[in-house]
């Protein structure tokens, strides 16, 4: 792979699966928690009133120089929301988090405008859902609120965040544990439709024999000339994860329909008689997929989040006050 394709496809959204979060929107914009905690669609409406449109054009000013940034700000905010990589950047599962600049440069500007405000959280939560709709995805209106952690889990970004060759029954059981029905538990893994993934994640498919998975015979010779070597430290290439790796669309799920997903989840998806019929639903449909998508995004990005006095506020993301 050349230098420039390489760049192209860089935007690491390998997993995607991550260990994530719950909560519904219930009226008047208030998002209630488990334990209380609110977000509102409108917190910053008088403290903050430009935070969204900052964020915005910070994105905006990346993908100008890098298209495969909007990946990458997405996987970033799957991360952070349960292991708050900017305190953990050298866990494995973090490998490939990238942009982190981008959320610094972000929280500098409001820190100008709005002083000890803007949570980093929230500023990750917008960069990501501005990324979604950036790269043609819906148009997602998501809750705010959530404070920083003043702590970091080590061990969480490799204990917390599922491998890619899960189970689709152990997938269902940690969607469903976190608030999404089936056909949300589906869209969600969806969000495959942007970036790409590391030879590392995928060697296995590759190399070891595996009767049972119905990898299109054509894609995985292929896969295996982007990643010809078993051995990790040399396997970091990275590959898209669909044929239109820089757009949010559903071509995520035809790829997996013709055998061309490319983690052991995505094919795994495609024969079990829960999710197959899901997958089919949202191949033929891309608003459908969109709507769901939607549904479950909002769920996710206000789970488990810190609110008033359980975090802070940051100066700085990558420390605590």
């Amino acid at each position: 792979m050349s230098k420039t394709q390489s760049l192209y496809y860089r935007s690491a959204f390998a997993i995607f699966m991550m260990f994530i979060r719950i909560a519904l929107a219930l009226g008047m914009g208030i998002l209630v928690g488990a334990c209380g905690a609110q977000l509102a669609y409108d917190y910053y409406k008088f403290s903050c009133p430009n935070v969204e449109s900052t964020v915005r054009n910070a994105v905006l000013g990346v993908v100008f120089t890098d298209p495969t940034a909007l990946a990458a700000f997405l996987r970033l905010f799957f991360h952070d929301c349960q292991v708050h990589v900017f305190l953990s950047q050298t866990q494995r599962m973090n490998f490939g988090i990238r942009k982190l600049e981008t959320i610094h440069l972000i929280k500098y500007k409001l820190e100008a405008e709005c002083p000890g405000r803007v949570s980093c959280a929230d500023i990750i939560a917008l960069a990501a859902k501005v990324s979604v709709a950036l790269s043609g995805g819906p148009n997602i209106q998501i809750p705010l609120g959530r404070k920083d952690s003043i702590t970091s889990s080590l061990q969480a970004a490799n204990v917390k965040i599922p491998p890619p060759n899960i189970t689709v029954d152990t997938l269902l059981d940690v969607f469903a544990s976190k608030g999404l029905n089936l056909e949300e538990s589906v869209a969600i893994m969806g969000a495959h439709t942007l970036g790409g993934g590391h030879c590392i994640n995928i060697v296995d498919r590759l190399f070891d024999r595996q009767p049972d998975d119905p990898m299109n015979p054509s894609f995985k010779a292929m896969l295996r000339l982007l990643c010809p070597t078993q051995k990790p430290l040399t396997n970091l290439t990275i590959v898209p994860n669909d044929k239109t790796s820089l757009a949010f669309d559903n071509h995520y799920y035809k790829d997996v329909l013709m055998g061309k997903g490319l983690f052991t989840i995505d094919s795994r998806m495609s024969i079990d008689r829960r999710t197959a019929p899901i997958v089919t639903e949202f191949a033929a449909n891309k608003y459908l997929f969109f709507q769901v998508f939607s549904s479950a995004f909002v769920k996710l990005s206000s789970s488990n989040v810190l609110t008033d006095d359980e975090g802070e506020v940051r100066r700085k993301c990558n420390q605590v006050n």
